[in-house]
């Protein structure tokens, strides 16, 4: 039934895990549980069709069918043969397998998307007879179906996505390299922009950022621009769930502002205007041929947010002069602005010359790279820390500069302990070597010590204790009992319980008596 609770498998970027379980949450998926570029969690048919249509950080979503132990091949395709293939395709059917292991038995991803083609044909020959079978089918496939093998833990599920859920579809025209789109959508996305101020991207390439931010601001589903996914062709495809939801746009909204973007290609800046008019959303955007050294203004409290050259794939003539020139134009253009930028090498960030108030570290592709962000406020740093503000890396290093110091006062300590120890270590034949000059200094010190210790309780002990004490009897010594020296039997006697036998007090008593 198409309200029935399964387990879903949210594949993505590293770095972008909590982000995408931020966006599942809020479409309404429940025990949603982010783990290593992947975020597990729950729901039914429509949800699966929502996680397609609208997650921006998700490359696919997969439906887990089988799960089962394998220590080898043998047991590989024993298991894979044992799963009831009909339900989920005919022998006139196409399927492709997508293999990803982790373990120290199965190797090969080759090989093991042969053994479980080979169980899932000889399902069908062992049913059908020997020239009935599925056919393979590596692009477009009817039934895709993911393999992820940790160990000796395999998990068989439907990829319910079809191709990358990056591909999304507006795309007509790409410069070198552009950057992902899932990887762009989640970079917004980490730095808190939606569509609440302008947002400048001033080297586009070919729009990537510009897009994305445009379809955030809008909250425009990202997959309404794809012709076709996996699910479609399942047995259990639900499209009247499907078409409500494709082509509801109740919680689109109008964007108050504007996206600028520029790049000092004027090829670059022509794919990207085909791409935006792909997408929709030209209205939305200011587009122009501009070098990053033509930005003399800029609109007023805005996000900025680029990936520049990294100098492996593309690069410029003078990498080091071009992110100093980033560095020259964000402090004093982009004033008031929070800037996102992605980078590759710590030599080019630190030509920027400006410290980061946050460093991620984020996958582009194969290149491990860092996001970071810049706080560009006017004035100097004391002032901006006085109006409440903070960079969260400068705070970082003053701590990490105080825990250095005690930490170095602490190594220092156990020098001076260990050099310590050394001077009144025994010799090889049993033998205490002489007392050394550092021994008679601590000994003298500690003997200092304990006689000034000694005198200050004498002065404390001769002080009085109290106001009472210091009325009725100045200088008596705190060991004795006043109550005593002021000779009041009435007062000791309510003290020990029995009556005192002082010659002194009996007079007292018998003067009493007489009189």
């Amino acid at each position: 039934m198409s309200n029935q609770r399964f387990e879903m498998v949210a594949k993505t970027f590293q770095g972008l895990e909590d982000v995408l379980a931020e966006e599942l949450r809020s479409l309404g998926a429940i025990n949603v549980e982010p783990g290593k570029r992947m975020v597990s969690f729950e729901g039914d048919l429509e949800m699966l069709y929502r996680a397609n249509l609208s997650c921006r950080t998700a490359l696919r979503i997969l439906k887990p069918i089988y799960k089962f132990i394998a220590r080898n091949t043998d047991e590989l395709y024993e298991y894979a043969k044992e799963y009831d293939w009909g339900k989920l395709m005919s022998p006139s059917s196409t399927f492709a397998i997508d293999t990803v292991a982790y373990s120290d038995e199965f190797t090969h991803s080759r090989f093991v998307t042969y053994r479980i083609k080979d169980a899932i044909v000889d399902w069908f020959k062992d049913r059908y007879g020997d020239d009935v079978r599925p056919g393979v089918r590596l692009q477009d496939a009817d039934v895709m179906i993911n393999v992820h093998i940790a160990g000796d833990r395999v998990t068989l599920s439907l990829d319910s996505s079809g191709e990358s859920l990056h591909k999304r579809g507006y795309r007509v025209a790409q410069t070198e390299a552009p950057i992902n789109e899932v990887l762009a959508a989640g970079i917004i996305l980490k730095s808190g922009w939606r569509g609440d101020c302008p947002l400048v991207d001033p080297m586009c390439g070919s729009g990537t950022f510009l897009i994305e931010a445009a379809l955030i601001a809008a909250n425009i589903n990202p997959g309404v621009y794809r012709r076709h996914f996996s699910f479609e062709n399942w047995r259990d495809f639900d499209a009247e769930i499907f078409d409500r939801l494709y082509n509801d746009d109740s919680n689109e909204r109008e964007f108050a502002y504007k996206i600028y973007g520029a790049d000092i290609s004027p090829k670059a800046v022509e794919i990207a205007a085909r791409n935006i008019k792909s997408a929709g959303v030209g209205r939305m955007i200011d587009l122009e041929v501009r070098p990053l050294s033509g930005w003399t203004e800029a609109p007023e409290s805005g996000v900025l947010i680029t990936n520049p050259p990294y100098g492996e794939r593309i690069s410029a003539d003078d990498m080091e002069g071009l992110y100093g020139l980033i560095g020259q134009k964000l402090k004093n253009v982009f004033k008031g602005y929070h800037a996102w930028i992605i980078g590759y090498r710590e030599e080019y960030f630190h030509r920027i010359g400006l410290s980061a108030s946050m460093k991620m570290p984020i996958l582009n592709g194969s290149l491990e790279c860092q996001l970071r962000e810049y706080i560009i406020f006017e004035g100097d740093y004391k002032h901006f820390r006085s109006q409440g503000g903070r960079l969260r890396e400068v705070e970082d290093k003053k701590e990490k500069r105080v825990g250095s110091l005690k930490d170095r006062k602490r190594r220092e300590f156990r020098k001076e302990s260990e050099k310590f120890r050394k001077e009144f270590r025994h010799a090889d034949n049993g033998d205490r070597r002489p007392r050394r000059e550092g021994e008679r200094r601590h000994r003298d010190e500690e003997r200092s010590f304990k006689d000034k210790r000694s005198e200050r309780r004498e002065n404390r002990a001769r002080e009085p204790r109290n106001k009472l004490e210091e009325r009725y009897r100045p200088g008596a010594k705190p060991s004795e009992n006043p109550l005593a020296l002021r000779r009041n039997p009435e007062a000791l006697k309510s003290i020990t319980g029995k009556q005192p036998s002082l010659p002194m007090m009996r007079r007292r008593k018998q003067d009493n008596t007489d009189n």
